[in-house]
């Protein structure tokens, strides 16, 4: 019997080295949602692992529509790291069916992050810039509600790296070392850019542009940027014949230099847009969707968006 209990034991511990790694030495499975914060979270967990992302190529957090392989990527991920539910409306229902096992971190609420209320209208104040609030309610958000483009400001981004090396920390402790080095060089890197990008606007500071949704503020309360308006309040509502109308007379009015169109944005909108003003039209890319996946992308992504302001905003008339 004795024999015959000890041989049971054997088995026990045989099939129990048999299982898989416990978690802590298991390697860390992280999905994150869209590509400029991706590229953080990349640099972050360089040497460590790396992340799943689910919205990639030329689509938009604001439409996109899960795929069964983005499905099972959150649902086996150890944490996904998502922005906003108001940027990335997909998530809201993913989130919630998700296994208990899944830590799911939404940035716009991470440490350190500042917020900015969303403009209520699609037409800004003049006065004091393109932070301001416009008075007719008519279009965009309910007052109160936030604006989640958050990573489009370097010290938010700081912040978000910050962020995503103490929560993978705590989840992978031996890791800790590594993940906190690679986010003080992460950090630094960041510096630089914000120092590289206040150079490169300086001298489009305060010259009006109308953007195509009002996804620019927080790049422009860093900058000292100067959007007077937007085409549409909500990126996945075309705007109206009389909101294009509306904005022809606004463009012409306001002496605005640009009108910026994005890549899911049609050309011919804009174009009839700028007819019969003095406005050029550009492209803005705040998501960062024509840009290569990879470290560099949130880099890559507002250098872009820098490039695209000075090439039309600095322009002769």
């Amino acid at each position: 019997m004795q024999r015959l209990a000890a041989l049971t034991v054997l088995a026990a511990m045989a099939a129990l080295s048999a299982l898989p790694a416990r978690s802590q030495d298991a390697p860390l499975k992280v999905t994150v949602t869209m590509k400029p914060v991706y590229a953080l979270v990349l640099q972050v967990m360089d040497g460590v692992g790396k992340p799943t992302l689910i919205v990639d190529g030329a689509s938009s957090p604001h439409t996109y529509a899960l795929k069964p392989s983005d499905a099972k990527a959150l649902n086996d991920a150890d944490v996904v790291f998502r922005v906003s539910e108001a940027v990335e409306p997909f998530t809201a229902k993913a989130v919630r069916g998700l296994p208990k096992t899944v830590q799911v971190v939404t940035l716009e609420n991470a440490p350190g992050v500042k917020r900015l209320a969303r403009r209520t209208n699609a037409n800004f104040e003049t006065k004091g810039g393109g932070g301001h609030k416009g008075h007719d309610h008519d279009h965009g958000a309910k007052a109160g509600a936030m604006d989640g483009h958050i990573w489009l400001d370097p010290d938010n981004a700081k912040a978000i790296v910050a962020h995503v090396a103490k929560v993978l920390a705590e989840k992978r402790p031996a890791s800790a070392a590594i993940l906190q080095a690679n986010a003080a060089k992460a950090t630094a890197r960041l510096d630089a850019l914000s120092r590289e990008l206040e150079t490169a606007l300086k001298p489009v500071a305060g010259k009006p542009y109308v953007v195509f949704h009002d996804a620019l503020q927080y790049f422009e309360a860093r900058f000292g940027l100067t959007a007077v308006g937007a085409v549409t309040a909500d990126p996945e509502v075309p705007p109206s014949g009389k909101r294009l109308v509306d904005l022809r007379k606004k463009v012409g009015s306001l002496g605005a230099t640009c009108v910026f169109s994005e890549p899911t944005f049609e050309t011919r909108v804009g174009q009839s847009i700028v007819e019969g003003t003095r406005a050029r039209l550009g492209q803005l890319d705040p998501e960062g969707i024509l840009i290569s996946t990879g470290p560099d992308a949130y880099d890559a992504a507002l250098r872009a968006l820098a490039k695209s302001l000075t090439a039309c905003l600095a322009s002769p008339s």
